[in-house]
């Protein structure tokens, strides 16, 4: 029998930052024990340059990172999805968990608050990783 695999759905508007940067975290940190997937409503033609700049000087590699759009059978074939920005125009789907995470928007910010953003972001999904996979050892944050 094997393991379930959770798979969260990080939702936005553009799909070129917040939504991103979670994904990306999420992959980094859960080592193949969380599938994380990002999509926006109105996804834009690629990410933020300043976010992807500040994901890749942590360590974290954005090239294969493009924009798509968020679908009803991307969030039904989740286990949680999370709203960043994209309230009311993210569809709902009956059975799966939502949550919305009040993170500001980095597009378009200096380095510095986009560093802040990925900060929050970086907290947010450790602490979500500990919900979705207790036993993870999760090491170090990349900020540090």
């Amino acid at each position: 029998m094997t393991e379930h695999v959770p798979q969260v759905v990080f939702a936005c508007v553009r799909n070129g930052g917040r939504s991103v940067a979670a994904r990306v975290l999420t992959e980094h940190y859960a080592q193949g024990r969380v599938v994380a997937l990002s999509a926006g409503t109105q996804p834009g033609e690629h990410i933020h340059p300043e976010v992807a700049d500040v994901l890749e000087s942590l360590g974290l590699d954005t090239s294969g990172e493009h924009p798509q759009h968020l679908t009803r059978e991307m969030i039904a074939a989740s286990d949680l999805a999370i709203t960043l920005g994209c309230g009311e125009e993210c569809p709902y789907v009956p059975g799966v968990t939502y949550r919305d995470w009040p993170v500001d928007d980095p597009g378009g910010q200096d380095e510095a608050t986009v560093r802040r953003i990925v900060a929050d972001l970086d907290a947010r999904v450790r602490a979500l990783l500990g919900e979705l996979a207790p036993d993870l050892p999760l090491g170090p944050s990349v900020l540090a």
